[in-house]
């Protein structure tokens, strides 16, 4: 049971929310001159808006720059050039991208030029999102996978349970597919305004209904929108043809429109797939596959139980065999759900420790609980499922026993079963059709008794699957909750390179430290290197030495040259002296940004030298 609640906590299509793994010029930097424009790379591809980067001077005046682009083709590194004379002090940059599953995300980080400002400027950069247009989004949301579910479950119940009558659960067709479409539309209408942090008024601006048409989101709601009006033609076609199957007129759903409705319900779960956390991070297609499944099987457990759960307050009596079907259709659900979940939440947290170490596994935390009250419900369910199944069986039994028996005419044909025992001539009138199997010691009518348990039965499976249908809610709010947060995996890719960030009014630099070992007595020690400010372009490298006793040691001669093997340039040689204490030049100059090779040559006497290399990055 524990494996189970793991791997079925894992619900929710959740996998990658980008976050900003670095920036250049780092956060808190002080640099000699002025940069000619800011880099940030994030953990995952992002989208750029209208208006993604604004940069504040000293005074808190903002400074305009150039349009901001993405690096050499990379989705997941932005760059804005910055204009020349910026002057000295502190400079804020605030910026706001969309992450590639859909979600926006911002936040704001300062360099210096020459030296910070004396008095740090005040400088409103405003709200991360908007509350108003932030919970609306979220209620649209809620109920885009509540429709979901009831369409498509209910759908997916009539086929597999056939259920004796159906009028019961149109409405409940109808019921879902409207809320689908008026929850897409305002999902397509709020996507703009959420984006931008804006007020819920903004959604009628053309310019901003233009720029979600074009994003990635916005195509996945109008391919929603598409595939609503190919499911309302169908469910006409279908309406119309079950029709004349009642009057005799007409054939059974072929299995062509049962192919174009599996290839719809496909298609309206891609459009969730293709939006949201599957469509980035690591395994995308098996991501989106895992995700389209983990919806249709969540749609078919609750949607189903919301179709069951009608049927079973309306007045004609449910046959216990459609209630039967469920209960495998449900199971089948939970098996699918268990596969996809245990991916999803290996794919979204990425470690143990992002369980309780992060917002993301704690709401997981929360979800398994809730699942397991999901299952217990449904454990009830099952149970009272195959109580009310045993009269019933019982009962055929029974009515087959009683057939078997039916007396024949001497000479004559044989009885159908079936056929009135009046034709009998054997018959005792003073039976008056009551035999002894017929009725119990006291006189009571065992058909009473069966009844009257049945009913008792069906009474509890609708309280146990009330039951499952508020925890089910639940779930689905939590959730939609969990696609909305920051996965493990990327928090903590986060966190690793918050460690890197240079404390605030500290000179950007890299520093190095290589242990070295030439082989003999006392030919040990360590190499600590600063290059500053480890930039493309010119740069400063002090090469201090430290001998076996951590002390300063001299040595004859150091040597330090930089490759770049990926572009196949270098070696090229610092040029390091001697600057009495430790080895210095101010004129190396570095042209490309990437991981670069420093290799370190220490030699510690005429004849005795070691060489060693370690790997550095260089900013843009």
């Amino acid at each position: 049971m524990l494996v189970l609640l793991l791997l079925v906590g894992g619900a929710g299509t959740a996998s990658a929310h980008a976050a900003l793994r670095d920036t250049d010029p780092r956060d808190g930097s002080v640099l000699k001159s002025a940069p000619k424009q800011v880099t940030l790379t994030f953990t995952e591809s992002v989208a750029l808006l209208d208006d993604s980067f604004r940069l504040f001077d000293p005074d808190s005046r903002r400074v305009s720059t150039g349009e901001a682009e993405h690096v050499d083709g990379r989705s997941d590194v932005v760059r804005v050039s910055l204009p020349g004379g910026l002057g000295e002090g502190t400079f804020t940059v605030a910026w706001r991208v969309v992450s590639a599953d859909s979600h926006p995300i911002s936040g704001a980080f300062t360099f210096s030029v020459g030296e910070p400002s004396a008095t740090p400027a005040t400088i409103d950069i405003g709200p991360a999102e908007n509350p108003a247009t932030s919970a609306l989004y979220d209620i649209v949301r809620y109920l885009a996978y509540a429709a979901l579910a009831l369409l498509v479950g209910t759908v997916v119940f009539v086929l597999l349970c056939r259920p004796s009558s159906t009028d019961p659960l149109r409405r409940l067709v109808l019921t879902g597919w409207w809320t689908l479409l008026v929850a897409t539309l305002a999902l397509l209408l709020l996507r703009g305004p959420y984006e931008a942090g804006t007020a819920p008024a903004d959604a009628f601006d053309l310019a901003t209904l233009e720029r979600t048409a074009t994003s990635r989101p916005g195509l996945a709601l109008l391919a929603r929108l598409a595939l609503l009006a190919a499911t309302a033609v169908l469910l006409t076609v279908v309406a119309r043809r079950r029709r004349s199957v009642d009057a005799g007129t007409g054939d059974r759903v072929k299995p062509a429109l049962l192919a174009a409705g599996a290839a719809l319900a496909l298609g309206l779960t891609l459009t969730w797939a293709a939006a949201e956390h599957a469509s980035a991070g690591i395994q995308v297609p098996v991501a989106m596959t895992s995700s389209v499944l983990h919806l249709l099987a969540m749609s078919a457990w609750l949607g189903g139980l919301a179709a069951l759960l009608t049927l079973l307050q309306a007045e004609e009596p449910l046959p216990a065999a459609t209630v039967a079907r469920f209960s495998r259709l449900a199971f089948a659900s939970v098996a699918v759900l268990t596969v996809t979940g245990v991916y999803q939440a290996w794919r979204g947290l990425g470690s143990w420790d992002a369980i309780t170490g992060t917002s993301y596994g704690r709401i997981l935390i929360a979800k398994m609980c809730a699942v397991a009250l999901l299952l217990v419900a449904a454990g009830f369910s099952r149970r009272w499922t195959g109580r009310l199944l045993v009269p019933e069986a019982a009962e055929a039994v029974a009515e087959t026993k009683v057939a078997e028996r039916v007396a024949e005419t001497v000479g004559g044909p044989a009885t159908r079963a079936g056929e009135s025992g009046a034709d009998i001539p054997d018959a005792d009138p003073s039976d008056n059709g009551t035999s002894d199997a017929d009725t119990s010691d006291d006189g009571t009518s065992d058909d009473g008794i069966s009844d009257n348990v049945s009913a008792s039965h069906r009474r509890r499976l609708r309280r146990s699957m009330l039951a499952e249908v508020a925890v089910g809610i639940a779930v689905l709010v939590i959730t939609t909750v969990l696609t909305t947060t920051l996965p493990g995996r990327a928090a903590a890719e986060a966190a690793e390179a918050a460690k890197d960030a240079p404390v605030p009014g500290v000179i950007s630099a890299s520093t190095t430290t290589i242990p070295f070992d030439v082989g003999t007595p006392g030919g040990h020690g360590k190499v600590q290197i600063t290059l500053e400010p480890g930039r493309v372009g010119e740069n400063s490298v002090q090469a201090v030495v430290f001998g076996p006793d951590d002390g300063f040691a001299t040595v004859p001669e150091l040597r330090i040259s930089f490759s770049l093997p990926s572009k196949e340039i270098g070696p090229l040689n610092a040029e390091v002296t001697d600057l009495g204490g430790y080895w210095g030049t101010n004129t190396l100059n570095l042209p490309i940004a990437g991981t670069w090779t420093m290799k370190v040559t220490i030699r510690t006497s005429d004849v005795d030298q070691v060489s060693v290399s370690r790997k550095v990055r260089i900013g843009g």
